[in-house]
């Protein structure tokens, strides 16, 4: 499998236009009550994974009718529902993870589900959170090709590591050269493309790049 997504259980006016996903993604997994989400938008689920203590009995019985694989975890567990989906795309060996429903609500669960971009970096596993105003992702030095996105116009690198070092930015508004950034700078923040494809390189660090637009 190349390309697996995950929906979490994240406020509903936060999921982004799935249908710009469905013809790159192979497996849909839903983590407890993203499973019902999924649903909701007209998808089957190939796994629903979790306690499922979200869902009232009506609800856990429509997801377990139209997943593919239903796996119900006892409510006291260790690894949140989240986890264990992505355990389960882990075991696909995929190319690429999306995860949906992760940001929005809980500011603790937002900033560990980021976190969660660089335990699927460790996998050498591209992760992506994706909601309706940003798409976040983590990359490692080197050279990177970046293009255009109408629905994500707006693009800001923000250090992930305390120092990245030597930023260079090609066809940007607001271009750079050998820049060091560091934690608490906003001289990244807001850029944009000026054509329809940039690079940006660097040589140590790692990198949260988010695309954005307004609300």
């Amino acid at each position: 499998m190349s390309y697996v997504a995950i929906m979490g259980n994240g406020p509903q006016e936060l999921i982004p236009d799935l249908s710009r996903y469905e013809a790159v993604i192979d497996v849909w997994i839903g983590a407890d009550r993203g499973s019902l989400t999924l649903v909701k938008h007209n998808m089957t689920p190939h796994y629903a994974v979790g306690d499922f203590d979200s869902l009232d009995e009506a609800e856990r019985e429509t997801v377990r009718n139209r997943a593919t694989v239903f796996d119900q975890y006892p409510s006291e567990k260790d690894e949140t529902d989240l986890e264990i989906a992505i355990k389960t795309a882990y075991a696909l060996n995929p190319e690429k993870i999306y995860l949906f429903g992760v940001t929005g609500g809980r500011l603790d669960h937002a900033l560990i589900n980021i976190q969660l971009l660089y335990s699927m970096m460790e996998q050498n596993i591209q992760g992506i959170i994706a909601d309706q105003q940003n798409q976040l992702q983590l990359t490692e030095p080197g050279q990177h090709e970046i293009s255009h996105d109408s629905h994500y116009p707006m693009i800001s690198f923000i250090p992930y590591t305390k120092v990245v070092k030597r930023l260079t930015l090609e066809g940007f508004y607001y271009p750079l050269i050998d820049e060091i950034i560091s934690w608490g700078s906003t001289r990244c923040i807001s850029n944009k493309l000026i054509s329809n494809f940039g690079t940006f390189s660097y040589k140590e660090g790692i990198l949260l790049v988010i695309k954005s637009r307004e609300a």
